[in-house]
């Protein structure tokens, strides 16, 4: 389909895809609001290791919750319907963290907290890829990962400047979350439903309408001839529908993808900075100081990430991050063997290699890859892979640490990311400047 004879309506376009991000945002504050109370729950509930990688992976098991319900629910009733649901959860459940009493409820509260943010990370990116035109897709599906990271950046700054409100601290850390998760519901109710879902209900006045006023009366005819020879009206769909002969590889490179973005080892530096750098000699100040350039950095090679992603395009990307992190682990784990503070430089330049690669680029090629017609559920699936990794992740992380050094599990992830690279360069098709419809023949063979 030829892109530039269309008079798309950027700015709307913009503005649906920073309000469904939103979702974004609130993934990325529950996921490091926990960086910067660890040291706070620790003395608060007498955690030891074990229950400090329960309460950190606690939010993934409620995201697996989370993408359960978002990915039949956004088939049967509509992506945006999920985001209202996702934001309405992440208002109560930060409340509930700030006035939890007890450890068992802040991990239930925790868990509450992940099912919003696995509904999240489910919608909103799908929901942009829907919306978006192909030739800026990347670029708008990105935006998630953009405030993600703002979330991340604010979250940890917030942390910072709370690190000396006394024993307590914790409880604002986690309950200042219920301000954007009211602002996220808000803005959901003025978003529009997905063209593309409209379609399969067979709703095509609304979603003509919708197309036009994306990019005005020639887009919205050409793209729902397009969308018409690859989507039929659905009346039921479920898990099984991803085991299907014709969609199968899409979805077994889909939960490859997923996997690795989280066993590439990552998110333990943002999860436990805190840990790995007091076992270099940093104190708490320091540690939480160290959150904060974890956050700026991962915020300005979000940027640059975005900017690339539909000029470079989604493989070299994902090349170079899984080949990078390998040697900047290796590095890392032996300064932290060393027990040197110059193991916070190759962390960090860590951080802008994922940031800048594996971080949006896998959230990108996980929308794009699967068929219109399962696309909610197989989207699902994915996410679904990606949190369960993400939670053993974490899990382990603390264990491996206390039992063998918090440098042994780096030595492990380099591992990962030399098979994560050879993944990425045999299973891997470029996705760049091809409308869904397209990408649907490539990844299922057709």
């Amino acid at each position: 389909m030829e892109m530039t004879r269309y008079a798309f309506k950027h700015g709307y376009i913009l503005a649906i895809s920073f309000i469904s991000a939103l979702g974004g945002y609130l993934f990325g504050f529950d996921f490091a609001v926990i960086s910067g109370a660890l040291p706070f729950l620790k003395e608060q509930f007498s955690f030891n290791e074990y229950w400090e990688g329960f309460a950190t992976a606690s939010l993934a098991l409620g995201c697996v919750i989370g993408c359960l319900v978002a990915g039949t629910a956004a088939d049967k009733y509509g992506r945006r319907p999920g985001l209202m649901i996702a934001a309405a959860i992440f208002f109560v459940s930060s409340l509930a963290m700030a006035f939890s009493a007890t450890r068992g409820l802040f991990i239930g509260a925790r868990l509450m907290a992940g099912i919003g943010v696995g509904m999240a990370s489910m919608l909103s990116p799908l929901y942009i890829a829907e919306i978006a035109p192909a030739k800026i897709r990347g670029r708008m599906v990105a935006i998630n990962q953009l405030t993600i990271v703002i979330g991340i950046l604010i979250t940890n700054l917030v942390n910072y400047s709370l690190r000396n409100e006394g024993v307590d601290a914790w409880r604002w850390m986690v309950g200042l979350g219920a301000v954007p998760s009211l602002l996220f519901l808000v803005g959901v109710a003025w978003l529009p439903e997905s063209p593309r879902w409209l379609l399969t209900m067979g709703l095509h006045k609304k979603a003509e309408g919708i197309l036009t006023k994306i990019g005005g009366p020639d887009y919205a005819k050409d793209t729902v001839a397009a969308i018409a020879n690859t989507v039929k009206s659905i009346t039921k769909v479920n898990y099984a529908s991803v085991f299907e002969k014709s969609v199968l590889p899409a979805v077994i490179i889909g939960i490859g993808l997923a996997v690795f973005q989280q066993f590439c080892g990552i998110n333990v530096v943002f999860n436990f900075a805190t840990t790995i750098f007091e076992s270099v000699g940093f104190s708490q100040d320091d540690q939480l100081k160290q959150t904060v350039f974890v956050g700026l950095i991962n915020l300005v090679f979000t940027f640059l990430a975005m900017w690339q992603v539909d000029k470079i395009g989604r493989k070299p990307l994902m090349l170079f991050g899984a080949g990078a992190l390998a040697l900047l682990y290796l590095i890392s784990a032996f300064l932290l063997q060393q027990k040197s503070p110059a193991a916070a430089w190759p962390l960090l330049a860590a951080i802008a290699t994922y940031a800048m690669s594996l971080a949006p680029v896998t959230w990108v090629l996980i929308s794009e890859i699967f068929p219109d017609k399962v696309r909610g559920v197989a989207t699902s699936v994915a996410v679904i892979s990606l949190w369960l990794s993400y939670a053993l992740l974490v899990f382990t992380f603390p264990i491996l640490a206390r039992n063998m050094g918090a440098f042994t599990p780096f030595y492990i992830y380099a591992g990962i990311c030399v098979v994560g690279f050879w993944f990425v360069w045999r299973k891997i098709r470029e996705t760049k400047g091809k409308s869904l419809e397209d990408l649907e023949n490539i990844f299922t063979g057709h």
